[in-house]
């Protein structure tokens, strides 16, 4: 996703107007004869712009550039804001989601927190089918808007089993603020993982055994530093391949990883001192920490 699209929505809407008269601006400033109007709109819809939010490259059609430029001529005193967007009047009620539906949501939520917003509004389509007292059930692009607008938001399966550990996350992650890591610079920070291939390879002694990849990837640019696959994750395998990191990509400030007996072993705790770089290591039973090169490795594994 793009960076700019964190704008505040007045940043936004005054984009779109600078954009916009930006692209109709020539006609106000030099009106085509008339009868000419119309090849004048249609070479107009045939340039490409660059996106006021994203920056990509995208086309309007004639009868839009149209309406911005009647827009535009019908404000004299003020052209430029009058090509804002506007924001809907309903913006934010949800009419689709009935009282009981927003019930049998939050209902829902609270029974399973770790479900995904497709799940809910499959649920949600249910319920409604089953119980005739409730209203034709929303897309499920309402109801995740729904939810997240009103703290609903997905969390993760953290940990297995009832222990003492698990419970303490739990505690801690309902008690405290958890937020992603977003360094300002590359090479500030990078995280690196263990992933288990899903198939085998085929050992020097004939036998099938198990891969494992490890990763690194910048936290700020989302560069994957270096990928390789070994046969197990050791602490002697993961010196090697940040070692191949580090000559490839110049040393990190900072490094994440889980509590593996590869990331605390001595040999890797040392040597990233003696180096100078920030070892940054996950809270227990909190695999969310790392989900940066989990989903990198995961979807090259």
């Amino acid at each position: 996703m793009p960076k700019n699209r964190d704008l505040g929505r007045n940043g936004g809407d005054e984009r779109w107007a600078q954009f916009r008269f930006s692209v109709i601006g020539p006609l106000l400033a030099a009106p085509p004869p008339r009868g000419e109007l119309k090849g004048e709109l249609q070479r107009l819809a045939e340039k490409k712009w660059r996106h006021p939010i994203s920056g990509q490259w995208v086309e309007f059609g004639a009868s839009s550039i149209e309406r911005w430029y009647y827009r535009a001529l019908a404000e004299a005193t003020d052209p430029v804001g009058v090509l804002g967007r506007k924001i809907r009047e309903d913006r934010g009620s949800f009419k689709s989601l009935s009282g009981p539906l927003r019930e049998t949501l939050f209902a829902q939520y609270r029974q399973h927190p770790n479900w995904s917003y497709q799940l809910h509004h499959d649920n949600l389509v249910a319920a409604s089918e089953l119980d005739g007292a409730l209203a034709a059930s929303p897309s499920v692009h309402t109801v995740r808007r729904y939810m997240q607008a009103n703290g609903l938001f997905k969390r993760p399966r953290r940990g297995k089993g009832d222990t003492a550990g698990s419970r303490a996350a739990e505690a801690r992650y309902e008690a405290l603020e958890i937020r992603s890591y977003q360094s300002e610079y590359t090479n500030a920070l990078w995280h690196v993982d263990y992933h288990g291939g899903s198939l085998k390879v085929l050992s020097e002694d004939a036998q099938w055994v198990g891969v494992q990849l490890l990763a690194m990837l910048d936290d700020h640019s989302r560069l994957c530093a270096h990928a390789q696959w070994y046969l197990a994750p050791t602490a002697e395998n993961l010196v090697h391949g940040l070692s191949q990191g580090l000559l490839k990509r110049s040393l990190p400030r900072g490094l994440m990883s889980d509590n593996g007996s590869a990331m605390i072993a001595g040999e890797t705790v040392q040597g990233l001192q003696r180096l100078g770089i920030v070892h940054e290591k996950t809270l227990p039973y909190s695999p969310y920490q790392k989900g940066y090169v989990a989903f990198c490795t995961s979807s090259v594994g």
